[in-house]
């Protein structure tokens, strides 16, 4: 009577959307743009390089998205503040 029966969900409890294992381990990170190619300056005034950092609702993207190390993140997103300050990029996209 007091015996657990063998399909009880102890066994599967919490397991969805965790990763286990060693297959799956993310592949290498991709190299920081700016850290690679140092003659690129991260400037408010270049819109066409900010704009790549930006999603298409006008959303700074992520440094994992981007690739940026956080030095050069943090650069990124202060100068997009700065140009949306200056009315050079937009806070919101246009629909």
């Amino acid at each position: 009577m007091g015996r657990k029966s063998n399909n009880s969900n102890s066994d599967k409890r919490n397991t969805k959307g965790r990763r286990r294992g060693p297959d799956t381990r993310r592949g290498k990170p991709k190299p920081c743009a700016f850290c690679m190619d140092s003659t690129v300056v991260i400037d408010w005034k270049d819109t066409g390089l900010l704009r790549k950092y930006l999603s298409d609702r006008a959303k700074i993207r992520g440094r994992r998205v981007n690739g940026n190390c956080p030095r050069h993140q943090r650069e990124v997103a202060n100068a997009i503040k700065n140009a949306r300050e200056m009315a050079l990029l937009p806070y919101i996209s246009t629909r």
